[in-house]
């Protein structure tokens, strides 16, 4: 299990693996510290290597928070929006029919009922991420319900503001976030894997560890690729 090192107002997350080499690492968009450390490190050892890393972990952390966010979108034409890791130009048209959102090769063509106003368009919009989401997620599940041996008898797409899925281990049920859809595809991949094996072992310990490299073993390179800023590491043999 993780366990929680304070050194001052920093707090470090240290995790227990069979490796060989220590790794820190800073991720977005919080500036979250973890160390990864041998079995066989000691708990000092440890100490010693974060207390010489603080001034480096704080140094990330400042970076992090200067870092510049997505702007809030305006829904407006040629307006830059994502669909699994592309970008795309927003071309909004107005239709007598039904409003809706069309994938082009370079454009989202997002349809609106005549005399629409802007403040329709994000809701059309989000209801066409939800369904994208659903759509590959359901096809995900049911690829891997064979190989990880279980069964997801419920699946809900919604806007979440903390987390990008969660799960319901009782229900075997999982949650995903709408803004998966905007990610590359092997982004939403392993929020689904990831949630699926909760349904095996609901903590994040060693056992739903060594499964996830098992079943995903790139999965930390693409937990950093979904949070969009890349981690800063470090990595120090012992």
């Amino acid at each position: 299990m993780p366990t929680l090192l304070r050194l001052g107002e920093t707090k470090v997350e240290v995790v227990r693996r069979a490796i060989k080499n220590v790794h820190l690492s800073v991720y977005p968009p919080t500036g979250r510290v973890r160390i990864s450390a041998p079995t066989h490190l000691s708990d000092d050892a440890v100490r010693l290597f974060a207390i010489a890393k603080l001034g480096w972990i704080r140094r990330q952390q400042s970076k992090l928070r200067e870092q510049e966010r997505e702007s809030p979108r305006e829904f407006l034409d040629r307006e830059s929006h994502y669909l699994w890791g592309r970008r795309y130009l927003l071309k909004i048209v107005e239709t007598e029919g039904a409003s809706g959102v069309e994938p082009r090769p370079r454009a989202l063509v997002l349809r609106l009922r005549s005399g629409a106003s802007r403040d329709d368009a994000q809701p059309v919009l989000a209801k066409w991420y939800r369904a994208e989401v659903r759509r590959e997620a359901e096809s995900m599940i049911a690829r891997w319900e064979p190989t990880l041996a279980v069964k997801v008898r419920g699946l809900f797409v919604q806007q979440m503001k903390t987390r990008w899925g969660s799960c319901n281990a009782g229900a075997h049920t999982i949650r995903l976030n709408t803004e998966l859809a905007k990610k590359p595809p092997e982004c939403l991949e392993y929020i689904v894997v990831h949630e699926m094996l909760h349904l095996i072992e609901p903590t994040h310990g060693r056992r739903f560890v060594a499964m996830l490299d098992r079943v995903l073993p790139q999965w930390e390179r693409t937990r950093d690729l979904l949070n969009r800023l890349p981690a800063r590491h470090e990595n120090w043999r012992y």
